[in-house]
């Protein structure tokens, strides 16, 4: 898969983490699409190194499955990262 197919994916896979994560996100719609993308190329690198597979096509559950996991650990690591950083400066 290429570039834009991990752009498209992370972006997608960004929305849907941002549905499942719970709380009120500090971020806009481009910081969450940003973290998507993150989160996607994240997930294929846990995928590889946990399951030793390769990332399938853009099609492939397994694929969207990590990808979407990718961004719900990014993301994650975005909320405590930004409530720290807001309980710092009140």
């Amino acid at each position: 898969m290429g570039i834009l197919g991990w752009i498209v994916l992370g972006l997608i896979a960004g929305a849907i983490a941002k549905a499942i994560m719970p709380g009120k996100d500090p971020g806009g719609i481009i910081i969450t699409m940003l973290l998507g993308i993150v989160g996607a190329i994240i997930g294929g690198f846990i995928g590889r190194a946990v399951f030793g597979s390769d990332i399938g096509s853009f099609f492939d559950l397994s694929t969207w499955l990590l990808a979407i996991l990718g961004s719900l650990i990014v993301l994650g690591i975005y909320h405590v990262v930004t409530k720290r950083s807001h309980r710092a400066h009140s």
